[in-house]
């Protein structure tokens, strides 16, 4: 099950490696937040997206 298309995932992959380079880089805790957008952009699912019934391109099977 995915709710994320190509492009979300991309950015959020993006997004997610710089916030955590930032929290190497300045030696601060905080760049730990970046694991929740790399970790729903590898795995295409956000769960925020699945309370609020948002799909952003990822196709979904009805079997």
């Amino acid at each position: 099950m995915c709710n994320e298309g190509t492009i979300d995932r991309v950015i959020r992959v993006i997004a997610g490696v710089a916030i955590i380079g930032w929290g190497f880089a300045s030696q601060n805790w905080l760049g730990a937040i970046g694991a929740v957008p790399l970790l729903t952009g590898l795995i295409g699912w956000c769960p925020l997206y699945a309370i609020l019934g948002l799909n952003t391109g990822c196709k979904v099977k009805n079997d």
